[in-house]
């Protein structure tokens, strides 16, 4: 089951129930910098509270993001979600190339040092059924 948990114009934060909790950030578009803390913040406040063990960054449609934004974003999202027993990491790559250039430098900085799987996706079903798996 699928439940929509927070809604803004360039995201949508949902929760996939099954054998395992999951927490997707479907991007929607361009968001500033304080947006995407405040929904980043928001969706980590969620997984902890729905227990999830497993997420879905679906970056595809994600528009450019800061380096200052991205090492934020490892250092006060990824390496929480080890903290909170992440078991699986999905992403779905951004389309535009500079951006997806961009996040997979800060995702080929970051993993190594994280205590879940990661992998990146070009289809959001493969990337969920990864991530229930």
């Amino acid at each position: 089951m699928t439940t929509t948990l927070a809604s803004y114009p360039f995201l949508n934060i949902l929760l996939h129930t099954s054998t395992r909790n999951v927490l997707e950030t479907q991007w929607l578009g361009f968001a500033g910098s304080a947006d995407i803390r405040s929904a980043l913040t928001e969706a980590l406040r969620l997984a902890r509270l729905h227990h999830i063990t497993g997420w879905v960054a679906d970056d595809r449609h994600l528009g450019a993001v800061r380096p200052k934004d991205l090492e934020w974003a490892h250092q006060a999202i990824l390496v929480p979600l080890s903290e909170l027993g992440l078991v699986r990491f999905a992403h779905l790559e951004s389309e535009e190339v500079l951006n997806r250039l961009t996040i997979n430098g800060m995702y080929q900085t970051a993993v190594p040092g994280l205590n879940y799987e990661f992998r990146h996706f070009t289809s959001p079903i493969e990337a969920r059924a990864w991530v229930i798996g």
